[in-house]
């Protein structure tokens, strides 16, 4: 009896003990996130991480497979992130400048996956990015489109580039790579190397109505970790960018049916898969800083 009434106390000991060191953390943590001051900013990042289906996204000659079956290589993959808006719980927002706000995350260099700006101290519950280069900086002078936005005339979209010298436009996702379904007489393959090549882009048209990809991409942060941004520390949101979804989102295609697409009518349907590539797994919040961005 004596030793299950000692067992009895010892659990309640434990229970008190464990409730304490709740406590303790909980105000820990309110110490550690001190009310926001909207006259002082501090760093926030979007993190893409690129990944194809469950697996980290690798290159040739990892393989995968898409949901029609066909097996398939990722030899490139680069895409523009801009305009970055983030939205308190009140529905007041903050609109990264537009100078500030232009990326281009290239999967063969890790250092390219963080968008890092500087906002007033808040608590964001949301955060808004467009895939692909707004209409507006389209249309800009050469000398307005600097950093990422650079381009040469001469090069067009070849050996990487991201521009349409032939069209006046940003591309906004490139993904290439090879699939061994397709045949060697197959528009998309004249080489012979069996490649397929998803260069999407399109703003809408300069002086007459064009296609128009552009992708404002919506993320509820309130689930999985607002961003409690402030002074001197950084805040990051961590986004899965699943690249399988491209073949397997609303709109599901074949690579063999569709090895080369471009500025066409049919690159709407892929732009429409953009906005399910993106899953918010978590936020850093208190990140020591870094350098100045």
């Amino acid at each position: 009896m004596k030793t299950e009434k000692n067992n009895i106390n010892n659990k309640i000991v434990l229970t008190a003990m464990m409730l304490l060191i709740i406590a303790l953390i909980t105000a820990c943590s309110k110490k550690d996130a001190p009310a926001p001051d909207a006259e002082k900013t501090g760093q926030f990042s979007i993190e893409f991480d690129n990944i194809v289906g469950e697996e980290t996204l690798g290159f040739e000659p990892r393989v995968y497979k898409n949901a029609k079956g066909e097996s398939f290589r990722i030899k490139l993959l680069q895409y523009f992130i801009s305009n970055i808006k983030l939205y308190k719980a009140d529905g007041s927002s903050y609109t990264v400048p537009q100078d500030d706000s232009y990326f281009l995350v290239n999967a063969a260099d890790r250092t390219t996956r963080f968008t890092k700006v500087k906002v007033p101290e808040g608590n964001y519950e949301k955060v808004e990015f467009i895939i692909g280069v707004d209409s507006l900086r389209n249309t800009m002078p050469v000398e307005k489109r600097t950093g990422v936005l650079s381009f040469n005339p001469e090069e067009g979209h070849e050996g990487g580039g991201m521009y349409w010298g032939w069209n006046s436009g940003y591309i906004f996702f490139k993904m290439e790579g090879y699939c061994d379904l397709i045949s060697d007489n197959q528009q998309g393959d004249p080489t012979g190397n069996k490649q397929f090549k998803y260069h999407i882009g399109g703003f809408g048209g300069y002086n007459a109505p064009t296609l128009n990809n552009i992708k404002t991409i919506t993320v509820d942060l309130k689930t999985a970790g607002i961003a409690q941004v402030r002074a001197g520390l950084r805040s990051n949101v961590h986004l899965f960018v699943d690249i399988m979804k491209i073949f397997n989102g609303p709109h599901t295609f074949s690579i063999v049916e569709h090895p080369n697409v471009m500025f066409s009518e049919y690159s709407v349907n892929i732009a429409n898969n953009f906005p399910h590539f993106f899953t918010h797994d978590h936020t850093e919040n208190f990140v020591k800083s870094e350098d100045e961005l």
